[in-house]
Formats: C-alpha cells, structure tokens, sequence
C-alpha cells in the first residue's frame, strides 16, 4: 500500500495536466453573411458535443472576412466569392477554400397587389439594375409576366454597401447573362452599382427592400423566407423559369461532378439543366495552410470533418443544399493537408 502522502503528490502531479488537456478552445471568425444562419447552428450544436471548443463568428460580409484573415485578426474567414490570386497572394501563405454548402441567391422585391411570383430573366435583372429599366410596367417586364398586372411605379434598386460574397454570386449571374454588364460592372464581392441604394449585409438588404415599396434586390434565400419577402423565379440557361429551392441549389451542384477544381474554386451560376436554379453557389470557410496555432487548426479541420458530413443534416431546414458526394471525398482528403 503506498503512503498516503505520495498518493497526494501524484495528484498534485496529474491534476494540472488534466486540466490543461481539458482547456478550451476559442475560435474567433468572421465573413460572409450568407452562410450565417447554418454556420450559427453547427457552432451552437458542436459545442454541445465538444463543450471545450467555442466557435465566434461575425457576420460582416465576405469582404470583410477576406480583410480579417489577411490581416490575421481571425483565425478563419469565410465568403461567397472565392478569393482571387491576388488576394491569396496578398495573404501571405497559401489559404484553402473549404466548400460548406449551396445556396441561393433571389431576386426579392416589394410591390403591392401581385399574388403570383413574378418571373425575371438574367438579361432583364441586369437592366434592371443597370438603370435601364426604371418602371414596374416596363414592356420588357411585362412580357415576362404575360397576364399580371403592375403597377406604374418606380423602381427602386436596392444592393449591398459592403463586401459581399452574395453581390458576387448576383453579379458573376449577371456577368453572364449580359454583355454590358460584364463591361460596364464586371464581377466582384464589391463593384460600382450604377444605381441603387445600399444595405449591410443580407440582413440589412432584406430590411430594406421589406419597407421600401416599388423596390427589387437581392438576398440569399434564407432571409427571403426568414423575413416573408416575395421572390422571384428566374429563367436559366435551358430556358425554363425555375424557383430557387433544395432540389433546384442540387441540380445546380450536379454541374461539377468531375469537374470540381483542386481548389474548389468553382462558378456554378447559370449551370446547365432544365431544373437548376441558374444564381446558385457553394459557400467556403477559409483557412490557412499552414498555422502556427496547431491546436486551433486541428480543432477546425475537425469541425471541417463534422460539417460537410453530420452537419450537412441541417442545411435542408435553413434552406441551404447539402455538400454533393463527390465534393465531401475531395474535401475529406483536402484538410489532410492543413497543419
């Protein structure tokens, strides 16, 4: 039987080792706003299973996210818009784009007395909101809405004031569907809007286009259903006019199969299909490479593992897509490299 004051000391001794392994974790990060709602629900619902890691994350657009990891004040970022070689270049080390999930971009809009969504083509909605088109009762909006009745309103555009992985998904949508506005506004999380008033963040996109009547802008679709705004059905690349929806954000990931970039930087607006949503993305978590903190880093590459498998089960109820099959293999063996 050994002295009961050497049993104290080996106490003393492995108690404060267990409580260093047990010290938490906090993870601070910031970005685009567009994933905020599930990227709220796996940080709440993982530290329910690993109470030692705490996730924060700010809600600041994609632009804001890209800044905040450059200049390193988080320790992830996340957006809409994949970073350019510039910008990564610019980060100092080579950061991976993590996809998370899909989801889509509507057009919402505010105008009294219609009961039937109203239809948009991608070259109507950049007229639109190039300023071309100024009124509600526009023959060009008119004969994509035979039958309904609009009024003779201004229209007021409204887009977001900050950096925004949504305005890039709109604007690469856009890009493609008009010459002019590949020319005259190009593709970007943040771009020269040639009229319009601006909101930040979906939240603030949403708020506005709600009380502003005679307006159209455009919100990820979870804070078109969250805030009861009317949204449109647009017109993709086969033709036919779809509504943005889980099995149309699905039909559009179909698009990479075989051909998702090592990267994972990939357009999938405009995908071909007759029943994709034609303003569909994935959105990422970003991360670098290689860090210094390696107990922050393999606490994310874990939660990586934890949300493009267990965790793509929530994405349906807050009206996101899940990962596709083939991206979660690619993924599962991309976050190997991250140390």
């Amino acid at each position: 039987m050994k002295p009961r004051y050497a049993l104290s000391l080996l106490v003393l001794a492995v108690g404060p080792v267990a409580a260093a392994a047990a010290a938490p974790i906090q993870i601070n990060g910031a970005g685009a706003t567009f994933p905020y709602p599930i990227y709220s629900k796996w940080f709440s619902e993982y530290n329910k299973l690993h109470p030692d890691i705490q996730i924060n994350y700010q809600s600041i657009g994609s632009g804001g996210g890209i800044r905040q990891l450059t200049n390193q004040t988080v320790f992830f970022g996340a957006t809409d818009g994949p970073m350019t070689n510039e910008q990564i270049q610019a980060a100092g080390a080579h950061v991976m784009h993590l996809p998370t999930v899909l989801g889509a971009v509507v057009p919402v809009y505010e105008v009294a007395g219609l009961s039937a969504p109203l239809r948009f083509s991608g070259p109507l909605l950049a007229d639109i909101f190039l300023g071309k088109v100024t009124k509600w009762n526009d023959k060009a909006i008119a004969a994509e809405n035979t039958g309904v009745t609009l009024p003779d309103g201004d229209i007021t555009v409204v887009h977001r004031s900050d950096g925004s992985g949504t305005s890039y998904i709109w604007c690469d949508f856009l890009a493609k569907s008009s010459p002019e506005w590949a020319k005259r506004v190009g593709v970007a999380t943040s771009v020269n809007w040639p009229v319009g008033v601006g909101g930040k963040g979906n939240e603030g996109v949403a708020g506005l286009v709600k009380q502003t009547p005679n307006s159209i802008g455009y919100v990820e679709l979870i804070y078109a259903l969250q805030n009861k705004i009317p949204y449109g059905v647009v017109k993709n690349a086969a033709g036919s006019y779809v509504k943005a929806s889980l099995e149309s954000v699905t039909a559009a990931a179909a698009a990479t199969e075989g051909k998702m970039p090592a990267d994972f930087r990939v357009s999938i607006t405009n995908a071909a299909g007759k029943d994709v949503y034609p303003i569909s993305s994935f959105t990422w978590l970003l991360l670098y490479e290689s860090n210094k903190d390696k107990a922050r880093a393999q606490a994310m590459v874990d939660f990586v593992k934890w949300a493009i498998t267990d965790g793509q089960r929530y994405a349906a109820e807050l009206g996101y897509a899940p990962l596709p099959a083939s991206v979660v293999k690619l993924e599962t063996e991309a976050i190997k490299r991250i140390k």
